[in-house]
């Protein structure tokens, strides 16, 4: 037996994306497009909408000619991003970026904010969250949702300044798990730690405590020990 915690682990993660019930929606958040290019391929395949936010979003406003400021840009992988929205219009998978973000002058919780639509930033300014109408349009647009994997925070939610985009997505992902009833699965070890801090973690369908293993079943990776355990 593969024991109870892994057996759940696999009845979420691979069952929601798997078998998930449509409307199907991805949340992909953090830093590198370079560490997620794998699971956002594989969630194209299976999703109906794919919300990107995180860092990552810089490289793909850089893919598009956007001015990015001194955001982290992972310049080797804007090609990346273009194959990721080319995939996405492909296979009919609707990706959705922020319209605004907030900006900061230094990488500090104490330092200036304003908050621009993607393509305003100022130089030497850096984005260090999905800015507030883009948080709201993201979790109304969750609304019709059946089936919801959040993987990866909105921003830099160590930073109470920069929390609010991942706390909305957190208050969303509970509600709608209470009141509407959707299937809603958390993985990655920030994106637990925001359900945590938000206080919403034990109102939701699963949180995976699976780490770099959540990752591998969220590309569609057959982990070799499960492997085993189903020849069995």
């Amino acid at each position: 037996v593969s024991g109870f915690l892994m057996a759940k682990e696999l009845e979420y993660l691979d069952g929601a994306i798997t078998h998930g019930a449509k409307p199907m929606t991805a949340i992909v958040g953090g830093s590198k497009v370079s560490s997620k290019i794998n699971v956002l391929k594989s969630l194209i395949e299976k999703c109906d909408q794919l919300m990107i936010g995180g860092a990552m979003i810089f490289t793909f406003f850089a893919a598009q000619g956007l001015k990015t400021g001194k955001s982290i840009v992972e310049s080797d992988h804007i090609n990346t991003a273009k194959e990721v929205m080319r995939l996405a219009k492909e296979k009919g998978c609707e990706l959705i970026l922020p319209d605004d973000v907030k900006i900061a002058d230094s990488f500090s919780n104490d330092a200036n904010t304003q908050t621009v639509r993607v393509g305003d930033i100022p130089d030497g300014w850096m984005g260090l969250d999905i800015g507030p109408l883009s948080a709201l349009y993201f979790v109304k647009r969750l609304e019709e949702s059946k089936t919801i994997i959040w993987n990866g925070p909105m921003g830099v939610f160590e930073f109470s300044n920069f929390a609010h985009g991942s706390l909305m997505i957190a208050e969303a992902l509970a509600d709608l798990t209470e009141l509407k009833g959707a299937i809603t699965v958390v993985g990655g070890g920030d994106t637990v730690a925001v359900m945590k801090q938000s206080g919403f973690a034990d109102r939701v369908s699963h949180i995976s405590t699976g780490g770099g293993a959540s990752l591998e079943i969220l590309e569609g990776k057959q982990l070799p020990g499960v492997t085993q355990l189903d020849d069995r």
